[in-house]
């Protein structure tokens, strides 16, 4: 039987963004107010502030700013020239941003599918789908989970191919104490507001060690000009706004402190969940360990046996907010019919999708929520169970 005891909380938000928002609200205006003052509402002393302040945080030479996280994409597949008849090696179970960037350069995304645990992609499953065309691997930082890395590498300088991170869940995430954005050629960075370090809108980031690469990238999100007025290559739009850069350089600074409120409030589901005798029916996700450090964008759970969608639906009625990060793998995605993969062909990702449930996890989360989410999930499990024997 679960352990089901009475709560005091009403709702439970799946993100509450004006939770840290209230605190750093002066500090944030003040800083806006003098950006309209100044009138440089593009690059300026901001921005570089906060280059340098997530090449420290993700320890690489070089960070260059973009107005969003898959603008840092297509940026990095274009500075290492990915173009038409190239195909580029990526999970199927990720945000839709990770393949059509290689879409819209001609190229063409080879999905590879994810380990059941950690929900990226399979190392072993790499060599199989290299080809002459191949040109890059995209490993996703699922969740804030790096993907394992050293093989990917290994296999990439084998091969000559680029490795292009898709960080844009993990800032301050690590593995085997490297950075996220730091072990591949070049790290995609995301600032939408939902993410661990979330500005007031759009915002990227790309990081790199490669100083060549880092150039190239920052001459490509400015049109490709340097000097002014002289267009050096083909570049696109793509330049992070001194508004945003303010802001996300007040909240850089409490990063490191939501990563580890972050992490303990993974420790206190899994604690609650085991206490309540729920960890035989649902698959919790996994602590890392091995001087690696989970950044925690997401608490995602698996729900088998096809019950996932009526008890989400339960925790709604009950204001319990959640979310599906994602309910259809990319390569079942419309716009993907003319790769031809089919129902079955990437099994692993497909499951995934049937079962995921990404409950509350932000920094000002409280003990007493957290429980709230434990004993509502429980009660919607206990109920479900009372309608299959009835129904039989």
């Amino acid at each position: 039987m679960h352990k089901i005891v009475k709560n005091r909380v009403n709702s439970v938000p799946l993100l509450d963004v004006g939770r840290d928002h209230r605190q750093l609200k002066a500090e944030m205006m003040e800083a806006i107010a003098e950006i309209i003052d100044s009138g440089q509402f593009i690059g300026g002393p901001h921005c570089k502030n906060l280059e340098r302040r997530v090449a420290e945080i993700c320890q690489t030479e070089f960070a260059i700013g973009c107005a969003s996280g898959s603008d840092a994409l297509l940026l990095a597949l274009i500075a290492c020239d990915v173009g038409p008849g190239d195909e580029v090696i990526c999970p199927s179970f990720t945000f839709f941003a990770t393949a059509s960037a290689v879409e819209r350069l001609g190229a063409t995304p080879i999905f590879v599918d994810i380990d059941p645990v950690s929900f990226n992609l399979d190392p072993s499953l790499i060599k199989t789908l290299i080809t002459n065309r191949t040109r890059a691997i995209i490993p996703v930082h699922l969740f804030g989970q790096c993907c394992d890395m050293d093989p990917i590498m290994d296999l990439a300088r084998e091969r000559n191919l680029w490795v292009i991170e898709d960080a844009a869940q993990a800032i301050g995430a690590n593995y085997h104490g490297k950075p996220a954005g730091s072990i591949g050629d070049v790290g995609c960075f995301s600032f939408y507001p939902t993410k661990n370090l979330g500005g007031m809108g759009d915002g990227g980031m790309l990081t790199s060690n490669d100083p060549d690469l880092a150039d190239r990238i920052s001459l490509l999100a400015n049109h490709g000009m340097r000097p002014r007025y002289h267009h050096q290559e083909i570049g696109i739009n793509s330049r992070l706004d001194a508004i945003q850069a303010a802001v996300l350089g007040i909240k850089i600074q409490q990063l490191g402190q939501w990563t580890r409120a972050r992490a303990e409030n993974a420790r206190t589901y899994c604690q609650l969940f085991s206490e309540i005798g729920l960890t035989d029916e649902i698959m919790l996700p996994e602590m890392v360990h091995d001087n690696s450090v989970h950044a925690w964008n997401q608490f995602t759970v698996r729900i088998p046996d096809g019950r996932r969608d009526s008890i989400r639906q339960h925790l709604a009625d009950v204001q319990v907010g959640t979310e599906v990060y994602y309910p259809i793998p990319l390569h079942l995605q419309k716009c993907f019919d003319h790769l031809c993969y089919e129902t079955g062909s990437l099994p692993v990702s497909e499951q995934a999708a049937a079962e995921v449930l990404s409950l509350p996890i932000f920094p000002e989360l409280t003990w007493a929520e957290i429980n709230c989410v434990v004993q509502c999930l429980a009660t919607a499990m206990a109920s479900q169970q009372v309608s299959l024997r009835k129904a039989s």
